[in-house]
């Protein structure tokens, strides 16, 4: 009598090239996961996820290398130095094109995870208009709000937009989790908002005593030091793994404290 191993899991990552996507590839490749990739370059699967073509492509792309399923789904991919039509393009409509054009593998894995990577910028100022443009799925309204021009500084404007556009996600989390395609396929989807993380996006703002000024101001911290990518990793892949039996639709705040410092002893 022969007997067949089961599969190792299969968990595709954007944003894998670097910064957590990167971290958290590396980490489900050495517990001998199968892990696929996807960045506009250097990945497995190479696309602008900023582009309805651009998703449509990776999602295909999935479906090729994917034909029995999926396990899991991580969403890493994210932009803050950029322009805000692309950021609020990459951090939600990409995020949430991914997410729903890869259901139905994950409604055939075991044990099926999505989680969507937010960010604690989702507690300081952002733009409504353009958070309820992205709840609406109305992505040209939202690239528009991001690019008209205000009388906020350009920085603070640029966290504004960073900032809708990751709140936009937690709450499209918040929404659809507990729904049938959701939870009701028994596919836990959750959410993770890191803090300040030493990534390459942050590294040129960490490494000047002005640059960590403004981010100990914007970004306050109860532990001395930044993340490293690899302390988010851990957390994605716990909830993207069968040990998460139970989390639906959270995001968890794993920021070294930001939270409690913002928001004091309010519970929710």
């Amino acid at each position: 009598m022969s007997s067949t191993a089961p599969r190792p899991r299969t968990t595709v990552i954007t944003g894998a090239r670097s910064g957590i996507g990167q971290a958290t590839h590396t980490l489900l490749g050495s517990r001998g996961e199968r892990v696929i990739g996807i960045d506009i370059r250097d990945s497995t699967i190479e696309a602008d996820l900023s582009t309805a073509e651009g998703r449509a492509t990776a999602i295909g792309a999935v479906h090729r290398h994917c034909k029995d399923g999926l396990e899991a789904f991580i969403a890493c991919a994210g932009v803050s130095a950029s322009d805000g039509p692309t950021m609020v393009s990459v951090n939600f409509f990409g995020a949430v094109a991914l997410a729903t054009g890869l259901r139905d593998l994950l409604a055939l894995g075991n044990a099926p995870r999505c989680v969507m990577v937010s960010s604690s910028a989702t507690l300081l100022p952002s733009d409504p208009a353009i958070v309820a443009a992205c709840l609406e799925d109305d992505e040209s309204r939202a690239r528009s709000l991001a690019a008209t021009q205000t009388t906020a500084e350009p920085a603070r404007r640029q966290g504004e937009i960073y900032a809708a556009s990751k709140l936009a996600l937690s709450r499209w989390v918040r929404r659809q989790a507990a729904r049938s395609p959701w939870a009701g396929d028994g596919i836990l989807l959750n959410g993770v908002a890191p803090g300040l993380v030493r990534t390459p996006m942050t590294q040129p703002l960490l490494a000047t005593e002005d640059g960590r000024k403004m981010l100990a101001a914007a970004v306050p911290r109860a532990l001395e030091n930044p993340a490293e990518a690899a302390d988010i990793a851990l957390l994605l892949a716990f909830l993207a793994s069968p040990d998460n039996r139970y989390l639906v639709g959270q995001t968890l705040f794993c920021d070294g404290g930001t939270n409690v410092l913002i928001r004091g002893d309010a519970a929710v």
